[in-house]
Protein backbone atom coordinates (compact mmCIF):
# COMPACT_ATOMS: atom_id res chain seq x y z
CA UNK A 1 0.00 0.00 0.00
CA UNK A 2 1.30 3.65 -1.29
CA UNK A 3 2.40 5.64 2.06
CA UNK A 4 0.17 8.58 1.76
CA UNK A 5 0.04 12.32 3.31
CA UNK A 6 -0.80 15.99 2.75
CA UNK A 7 2.61 17.14 1.67
CA UNK A 8 2.09 20.95 2.96
CA UNK A 9 1.78 19.36 7.07
CA UNK A 10 4.73 17.60 6.50
CA UNK A 11 6.22 20.54 5.33
CA UNK A 12 5.41 22.97 8.38
CA UNK A 13 6.23 19.34 10.65
CA UNK A 14 9.27 19.95 8.95
CA UNK A 15 9.53 23.25 9.68
CA UNK A 16 8.84 23.22 13.23
CA UNK A 17 11.60 20.85 14.31
CA UNK A 18 14.15 23.12 12.32
CA UNK A 19 13.23 25.69 14.73
CA UNK A 20 13.27 23.52 17.55
CA UNK A 21 17.01 22.93 17.15
CA UNK A 22 18.51 26.30 15.60
CA UNK A 23 20.76 27.94 17.96
CA UNK A 24 22.35 31.12 15.57
CA UNK A 25 18.87 31.11 13.74
CA UNK A 26 16.76 31.04 16.03
CA UNK A 27 14.35 34.25 16.54
CA UNK A 28 16.26 34.86 19.32
CA UNK A 29 19.25 35.20 17.73
CA UNK A 30 18.68 36.14 14.12
CA UNK A 31 15.50 37.94 13.10
CA UNK A 32 13.25 36.79 10.86
CA UNK A 33 11.42 40.19 9.59
CA UNK A 34 12.09 40.13 6.07
CA UNK A 35 11.58 36.39 5.48
CA UNK A 36 8.48 37.37 3.60
CA UNK A 37 7.29 34.91 0.80
CA UNK A 38 10.24 32.89 -0.46
CA UNK A 39 9.18 30.11 -3.14
CA UNK A 40 12.66 29.24 -5.29
CA UNK A 41 16.42 29.78 -4.29
CA UNK A 42 17.84 32.60 -6.00
CA UNK A 43 14.76 34.99 -4.72
CA UNK A 44 16.26 38.24 -3.09
CA UNK A 45 15.18 40.39 0.00
CA UNK A 46 15.73 44.14 -0.42
CA UNK A 47 16.10 45.54 2.91
CA UNK A 48 15.82 49.35 2.95
CA UNK A 49 17.05 52.32 5.61
CA UNK A 50 17.11 56.14 5.55
CA UNK A 51 19.95 58.51 6.51
CA UNK A 52 20.15 60.87 9.84
CA UNK A 53 18.14 63.61 10.33
CA UNK A 54 19.55 66.77 11.63
CA UNK A 55 18.37 68.28 14.74
CA UNK A 56 18.70 72.40 14.73
CA UNK A 57 18.25 74.87 17.25
CA UNK A 58 14.91 76.84 17.10
CA UNK A 59 14.47 80.18 17.67
CA UNK A 60 11.30 82.28 18.08
CA UNK A 61 9.69 84.03 15.01
CA UNK A 62 13.00 82.77 12.52
CA UNK A 63 12.22 80.30 9.62
CA UNK A 64 14.08 77.29 9.64
CA UNK A 65 14.74 76.63 6.35
CA UNK A 66 14.53 73.88 3.90
CA UNK A 67 13.26 70.69 4.79
CA UNK A 68 16.24 67.95 5.10
CA UNK A 69 15.51 65.20 1.71
CA UNK A 70 16.14 61.96 3.20
CA UNK A 71 18.65 59.69 1.69
CA UNK A 72 18.23 55.97 1.47
CA UNK A 73 20.22 52.69 0.99
CA UNK A 74 19.44 49.07 0.83
CA UNK A 75 21.25 45.92 1.19
CA UNK A 76 20.23 42.58 -0.49
CA UNK A 77 19.86 39.39 1.19
CA UNK A 78 20.11 36.58 -1.19
CA UNK A 79 18.30 33.55 -0.79
CA UNK A 80 20.80 31.09 -2.19
CA UNK A 81 22.00 28.07 0.01
CA UNK A 82 20.01 24.87 -1.25
CA UNK A 83 19.83 21.96 0.79
CA UNK A 84 18.17 18.42 0.04
CA UNK A 85 17.26 15.02 1.51
CA UNK A 86 16.36 12.17 -0.36
CA UNK A 87 15.94 8.79 1.35
CA UNK A 88 13.96 5.36 1.28
CA UNK A 89 12.62 3.21 3.59
CA UNK A 90 11.69 -0.56 2.89
CA UNK A 91 8.69 -2.06 2.81
CA UNK A 92 10.52 -4.86 4.58
CA UNK A 93 12.19 -2.64 6.95
CA UNK A 94 9.35 -0.56 8.06
CA UNK A 95 6.96 -3.62 9.03
CA UNK A 96 9.65 -5.37 11.26
CA UNK A 97 10.42 -2.07 13.08
CA UNK A 98 8.64 -1.25 16.39
CA UNK A 99 9.48 2.60 15.69
CA UNK A 100 8.17 4.71 13.17
CA UNK A 101 11.07 4.52 10.53
CA UNK A 102 9.74 7.18 8.38
CA UNK A 103 9.34 9.64 11.49
CA UNK A 104 12.69 9.15 12.62
CA UNK A 105 14.01 9.45 9.21
CA UNK A 106 12.44 13.05 9.20
CA UNK A 107 13.77 13.65 12.37
CA UNK A 108 17.18 12.97 11.26
CA UNK A 109 16.69 15.10 7.98
CA UNK A 110 15.42 17.93 9.86
CA UNK A 111 18.33 17.93 12.34
CA UNK A 112 20.78 17.88 9.02
CA UNK A 113 18.80 21.00 8.43
CA UNK A 114 19.56 22.70 11.11
CA UNK A 115 22.90 21.96 11.30
CA UNK A 116 23.93 23.18 7.78
CA UNK A 117 22.05 26.27 8.40
CA UNK A 118 23.31 26.99 11.66
CA UNK A 119 27.20 26.85 10.77
CA UNK A 120 26.30 29.05 7.69
CA UNK A 121 24.47 31.69 9.55
CA UNK A 122 27.77 31.59 12.54
CA UNK A 123 30.14 31.52 9.60
CA UNK A 124 28.20 34.71 8.25
CA UNK A 125 28.63 36.71 11.52
CA UNK A 126 32.47 35.76 12.34
CA UNK A 127 32.77 37.23 8.63
CA UNK A 128 31.05 40.66 9.52
CA UNK A 129 32.10 41.70 13.16
CA UNK A 130 34.01 44.75 13.16
CA UNK A 131 37.49 44.47 14.34
CA UNK A 132 36.60 46.94 16.94
CA UNK A 133 34.16 44.96 18.81
CA UNK A 134 36.38 41.74 19.10
CA UNK A 135 38.59 41.14 22.02
CA UNK A 136 41.23 38.49 21.13
CA UNK A 137 42.90 37.60 17.81
CA UNK A 138 42.86 34.60 15.56
CA UNK A 139 46.61 34.91 15.93
CA UNK A 140 46.99 35.54 20.45
CA UNK A 141 43.41 33.71 21.28
CA UNK A 142 42.61 34.78 24.65
CA UNK A 143 42.69 32.04 27.38
CA UNK A 144 39.33 32.56 30.00
CA UNK A 145 39.32 30.93 33.31
CA UNK A 146 37.03 29.97 35.79
CA UNK A 147 38.57 33.40 37.59
CA UNK A 148 37.38 35.53 34.39
CA UNK A 149 35.37 34.05 32.10
CA UNK A 150 32.47 35.61 33.45
CA UNK A 151 34.47 39.18 33.11
CA UNK A 152 35.05 38.87 29.69
CA UNK A 153 31.36 38.77 29.36
CA UNK A 154 30.78 42.03 30.65
CA UNK A 155 33.60 43.30 28.75
CA UNK A 156 31.53 42.20 25.93
CA UNK A 157 28.73 44.17 27.23
CA UNK A 158 30.28 46.86 27.26
CA UNK A 159 31.15 46.94 23.26
CA UNK A 160 28.04 46.75 23.03
CA UNK A 161 26.86 49.68 24.80
CA UNK A 162 29.17 51.47 22.96
CA UNK A 163 27.97 50.48 19.87
CA UNK A 164 24.24 51.55 20.78
CA UNK A 165 23.05 48.00 20.76
CA UNK A 166 19.46 47.65 22.75
CA UNK A 167 19.97 46.47 26.29
CA UNK A 168 16.93 44.10 26.52
CA UNK A 169 17.10 40.68 24.17
CA UNK A 170 21.01 40.35 23.85
CA UNK A 171 22.40 36.77 23.46
CA UNK A 172 25.95 35.17 23.90
CA UNK A 173 26.52 32.00 22.63
CA UNK A 174 29.14 29.31 23.98
CA UNK A 175 30.65 26.65 23.41
CA UNK A 176 30.65 23.45 26.05
CA UNK A 177 33.84 24.37 27.54
CA UNK A 178 33.20 28.12 28.28
CA UNK A 179 30.03 27.24 29.87
CA UNK A 180 31.85 24.43 32.27
CA UNK A 181 33.52 27.86 33.06
CA UNK A 182 31.06 29.87 34.21
CA UNK A 183 29.53 26.92 35.92
CA UNK A 184 32.52 27.50 38.41
CA UNK A 185 31.56 31.06 39.38
CA UNK A 186 29.08 31.90 41.67
CA UNK A 187 27.92 35.02 39.77
CA UNK A 188 27.00 33.02 37.17
CA UNK A 189 25.62 30.26 39.34
CA UNK A 190 23.78 32.74 41.85
CA UNK A 191 22.63 34.99 38.78
CA UNK A 192 22.53 32.61 35.76
CA UNK A 193 19.16 30.56 36.52
CA UNK A 194 16.51 31.04 34.53
CA UNK A 195 13.34 32.79 35.68
CA UNK A 196 10.74 29.76 35.91
CA UNK A 197 7.74 32.16 34.27
CA UNK A 198 10.88 32.47 31.18
CA UNK A 199 10.17 30.42 27.88
CA UNK A 200 13.46 29.01 27.32
CA UNK A 201 15.10 29.82 24.19
CA UNK A 202 16.63 27.61 22.03
CA UNK A 203 20.11 26.22 23.64
CA UNK A 204 19.64 28.79 26.44
CA UNK A 205 21.48 27.64 29.75
CA UNK A 206 21.26 30.55 31.64
CA UNK A 207 21.42 34.54 31.89
CA UNK A 208 24.71 36.31 33.01
CA UNK A 209 25.91 40.28 32.53
CA UNK A 210 23.07 40.72 30.58
CA UNK A 211 22.93 37.94 28.21
CA UNK A 212 21.08 35.35 27.76
CA UNK A 213 23.79 32.15 27.49
CA UNK A 214 23.11 29.55 24.76
CA UNK A 215 25.72 26.92 23.61
CA UNK A 216 25.80 25.30 21.14
CA UNK A 217 28.63 22.84 19.27
CA UNK A 218 28.68 25.17 16.11
CA UNK A 219 30.42 27.63 17.98
CA UNK A 220 33.29 28.49 14.60
CA UNK A 221 36.27 27.71 15.54
CA UNK A 222 39.71 26.58 13.90
CA UNK A 223 40.53 23.04 14.46
CA UNK A 224 39.52 23.50 18.14
CA UNK A 225 40.99 26.38 18.83
CA UNK A 226 40.20 30.24 18.49
CA UNK A 227 36.25 29.90 18.87
CA UNK A 228 34.59 32.67 18.24
CA UNK A 229 32.24 33.43 20.58
CA UNK A 230 29.59 36.05 19.44
CA UNK A 231 27.22 38.10 21.83
CA UNK A 232 25.06 40.55 20.54
CA UNK A 233 21.50 41.13 19.51
CA UNK A 234 18.78 39.67 17.21
CA UNK A 235 18.82 43.54 15.11
CA UNK A 236 22.23 42.23 14.02
CA UNK A 237 21.32 39.13 11.79
CA UNK A 238 18.05 38.58 9.28
CA UNK A 239 17.49 34.85 8.29
CA UNK A 240 14.84 33.74 5.70
CA UNK A 241 14.11 30.30 5.15
CA UNK A 242 11.66 27.83 3.10
CA UNK A 243 10.72 24.57 2.25
CA UNK A 244 9.70 24.60 -1.54
CA UNK A 245 9.41 21.28 -2.28
CA UNK A 246 8.40 18.19 -0.58
CA UNK A 247 7.36 15.02 -2.25
CA UNK A 248 7.48 10.98 -1.23
CA UNK A 249 7.03 8.52 -3.67
CA UNK A 250 7.41 4.50 -4.71
CA UNK A 251 10.44 3.88 -6.70
CA UNK A 252 9.48 1.70 -9.60
CA UNK A 253 11.77 -1.09 -9.10
CA UNK A 254 11.58 -1.17 -5.72
CA UNK A 255 9.05 -2.13 -2.62
CA UNK A 256 8.94 0.79 -0.63
CA UNK A 257 8.39 4.26 -0.27
CA UNK A 258 10.94 7.48 -1.01
CA UNK A 259 10.94 11.38 0.65
CA UNK A 260 12.58 14.11 -0.85
CA UNK A 261 12.87 17.59 0.15
CA UNK A 262 14.37 20.65 -0.98
CA UNK A 263 14.92 23.74 1.86
CA UNK A 264 16.11 27.04 0.34
CA UNK A 265 17.52 29.91 3.11
CA UNK A 266 19.69 32.96 3.23
CA UNK A 267 20.92 35.35 5.95
CA UNK A 268 22.81 38.77 6.24
CA UNK A 269 24.23 40.25 8.79
CA UNK A 270 22.69 43.97 8.43
CA UNK A 271 23.27 45.76 11.54
CA UNK A 272 27.24 44.53 12.27
CA UNK A 273 27.87 46.91 14.93
CA UNK A 274 25.30 44.59 17.03
CA UNK A 275 27.80 41.83 17.19
CA UNK A 276 30.36 41.81 19.24
CA UNK A 277 33.02 38.50 19.62
CA UNK A 278 35.46 36.83 22.28
CA UNK A 279 38.30 34.74 20.51
CA UNK A 280 39.00 32.48 22.71
CA UNK A 281 41.08 29.23 23.53
CA UNK A 282 40.99 26.64 25.89
CA UNK A 283 43.33 27.00 28.92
Amino acid sequence: MSLTFIPTVWAARLLSALDKELVYGQTNVSNRDYEGDIRVAGNTVKIASIGDVTIGDYEKDTPIGDPDILTDTDQTMLIDRQKFFHFFVDSVDRAQQNVNVLDEAMRRSAWKLRDAADTYIASLMDAAVPGGNKLGSLGTPIEPTADNAYEYLVDLGVLLDEANTPLDGRFCVVPAWFHGLLLKDNRFVNAGTMRSDRALANGAVGEAAGFTIMKSNNVPNTAGAAYRIFAGHRIATTYAEQIVDLQTYQPEQLFGDAVKGLHVYGAKVVRPMALACLIADKA
